[in-house]
């Protein structure tokens, strides 16, 4: 049971009764649905399958999984996946097609087709492929879109432009986009310009193993220079004469941008070499792109200048070869930076968004900034009406109360943080068919036997195709359990009806009310950190080890529980109170430690407290172009969405006035004050 807590503490008492009686009602309705958890089936040798599954033991994987269909059990379908999928490089096309048959209609027949297709792809079995491909429910694969592609291609199609896009989009290298991309210039679809596009893309993102792919179809030249400048790119340039004049230049180019991700101002300086002056226009676009990309990054104030290079040499490029939408992203933040303090800058800023793709226009990040660009830059009077109606226009396309950008848009547009109007709740009919829906008992079984990523996996496909209405009611069976990163995550599919309520739950509202109250922080903010950090899964645990709620770090927990006087228990991870008074307590110092500014102490919830440090070094910012210039994609992401999160948490639940983003977002964000009280170099 978890630990006691005291009753109804003051802060506690802001949260509104119905809130934590239904915080209450969940715990009591947790649970399997009666068809599920009053069966006769044993569960252990599912879980031994899956064991087995990950020792390689495929004698003890085989016996189980007979013992499981045998018996019928709920679950075989995953350990026959299992088995099956261990060994399929030697299996057949007829005993794939029996296990298609076997589980028809259930997620494992659908990943299983997944791997089959690829697996078929790699064998050139492309009549097999064409078969089974219009079968694949899920279409998620971009290895497998190749592969599609590729097969459209070997019958005549002209597919240069969606292949050129699947393939540009792959991140890293792989058997089916490579083997695309050698068919289409063997076909005389891909020629030099796409090649080194893709190859100019990989070197700059840092993806050595597609650059390699890339530069291998451009001839072994190419690719024996690649492996040099990748291994040394200041020697690569000392010999750029010695190679072929008409790879020198592209040459070059390369190992400036792998100079750039080092050094943004030595590669900067080495595109004022003789050789950079006779660059066609997209390599002296790409060049100068890496190189203000990286020094935004940085935060360099250089990086506005170079930006402006490698936009002057854009508008000379053919329009396909123009600098791609991350380069110009980061532009148009540096150029927000300057903004600041030269109010020219907004004409800069709108100029860049304007010359992005039309995607990323419409994305509420540079539809807002658009926005405030032309706001700033309009002229007093009549004269101004258009691109003040321009700006009105792009504000009222992203006002939402569910996103950062969508709120300041309803913010700037003078109406607040409207919420929309309750979804009807589901039927009871709804709420018992998804009870009943095979595909979602499956998955709870899977969670509550602790095979959490099988089962999510088996919910999300179960989900494919279910409307509104359906999605609430599984949605809502998944809140009735407290399993509320399904519950929110199943709620956020929908299209018209929105259930805030399952969006942005009460989950452990008295436990988080009293760990807020105890620290002097909004429980609201607590709420928005959590559904962000953990998505309230108590189990949950990332890749480097952060754990529980909060996703406290062991060496920060550690630290914490010794400054706030607290035994680190074994069970810290999992006992929510412990993990709670953990995770509050940090986030109270680290904002003591930045001034009492959220945005700063959010990030260094995230990224640690030295980044944000220097972060904040430079021009005095608006906190929401602080944030938007934060050089770190997760740390960045978190920010905004965690300050998003707490005021709907704040308007849905709380009892006093809401805060309006403006106001959670804080002062402007520059320099710490020389007054100020000096760092806590101490915090992890």
């Amino acid at each position: 049971m978890p630990p006691s807590t005291p009753a109804d503490p003051p802060a506690a008492r802001r949260w509104p009764l119905a809130w934590r009686a239904a915080a209450a009602a969940a715990l009591l309705l947790a649970g399997l649905p009666v068809s599920v958890a009053q069966d006769n089936f044993d569960d252990a040798p599912v879980l031994q399958a899956r064991e087995a599954a990950r020792r390689g033991d495929a004698g003890r994987l085989l016996a189980l999984r007979q013992q499981l269909v045998q018996a019928g059990h709920p679950l075989a379908s995953w350990a026959d996946y299992w088995e099956l999928s261990a060994r399929l490089p030697q299996a057949s096309v007829d005993e794939v097609e029996r296990f298609y048959q076997r589980w028809s209609g259930s997620y494992v027949e659908d990943r299983l087709r997944n791997d089959w297709l690829l697996e078929l792809g790699r064998r050139r079995d492309w009549a097999a492929f064409a078969r089974d491909l219009p079968r694949f429910r899920m279409n998620d694969d971009r290895e497998l879109r190749c592969y599609a592609w590729l097969l459209e291609a070997q019958g005549g199609r002209d597919v240069r432009q969606p292949a050129l896009a699947a393939w540009l989009a792959q991140r890293d290298a792989d058997d089916g986009c490579h083997r695309l991309a050698t068919e289409l210039r063997d076909s005389g679809q891909f020629g030099a310009t796409e090649l080194w596009l893709r190859l100019r893309q990989a070197t700059d993102t840092g993806r050595q193993r597609a650059a390699r792919q890339a530069a291998q179809l451009l001839g072994p030249t190419v690719a024996q220079q690649l492996d040099a400048l990748w291994e040394n790119p200041e020697r690569a340039l000392r010999r750029i004469g010695t190679i072929e004049r008409a790879l020198q230049g592209p040459i070059a180019v390369l190992a400036v941008m792998r100079i750039a991700a080092q050094d943004a101002p030595q590669a900067a300086a080495q595109l004022e070499a003789p050789w950079a002056h006779q660059l066609r226009p997209e390599w002296a676009a790409a060049a100068w792109g890496a190189v203000a990309r990286q020094a935004s990054l940085r935060l360099l104030p250089e990086a506005v200048d170079w930006g402006e290079r490698a936009l002057d040499h854009a508008a000379r490029a053919p329009h396909e070869l123009r600098l791609g939408d991350d380069t110009l992203a980061w532009i148009a933040r540096a150029q927000l930076r300057q903004a600041a303090a030269r109010a020219e800058a907004w004409s800069r800023v709108a100029t860049t968004i304007d010359t992005m793709s039309e995607t990323a226009r419409a994305d509420p990040t540079w539809s807002y900034w658009k926005a405030r660009a032309l706001l700033a830059r309009a002229r007093p009077g009549s004269a101004g009406d258009a691109a003040l109606a321009e700006a009105q226009d792009l504000l009222r396309r992203i006002a939402s109360p569910l996103h950062f950008y969508g709120q300041l848009a309803l913010e700037q547009l003078g109406q607040g943080l409207v919420l929309p109007p309750p979804a009807g709740r589901s039927a009871a009919a709804d709420h018992d068919r998804s009870l009943a829906n095979p595909g979602l008992q499956r998955a709870l079984r899977l969670i509550a036997i602790g095979l959490r990523s099988e089962g999510v996996r088996e919910w999300n496909f179960t989900l494919l195709g279910m409307d509104d209405r359906e999605l609430l009611a599984a949605a809502q069976v998944a809140c009735d359990r407290q399993l509320w990163d399904r519950c929110i995550a199943t709620s956020e599919r929908t299209r018209q009806a929105i259930d805030l309520v399952q969006r942005y739950p009460p989950a452990f509202a008295d436990d988080i009310a009293a760990a807020a109250g105890r620290t002097g922080l909004d429980p609201a903010l607590v709420m928005g950190l959590i559904r962000q950090e953990s998505r309230f899964v108590i189990q949950a645990r990332s890749p480097v080890g952060a754990s529980g709620l909060m996703q406290v770090m062991p060496a920060t927990a550690r630290w914490t529980a010794r400054r706030i006087g607290v035994e680190l228990r074994p069970d810290w991870r999992e006992d929510r109170s412990l993990n709670l008074a953990l995770g509050t307590g940090y986030l109270r110092m680290v904002l003591d430690d930045f001034g009492g500014s959220l945005p700063m102490a959010l990030a260094a919830y995230n990224a640690g407290p030295n980044r944000p440090r220097r972060w904040r070094e430079g021009p005095v910012l608006e906190p929401a172009i602080w944030a938007e210039a934060i050089p770190i994609h997760e740390t960045r992401d978190y920010v905004k969405k965690v300050l998003s999160n707490a005021a709907v948490y704040s308007r849905l639940h709380g009892n006093r006035p809401a805060p309006s983003l403006k106001s959670l977002l804080g002062p402007a964000i520059g320099p710490r004050e020389p007054d100020a009280p000096a760092p806590n170099k101490e915090l992890p």
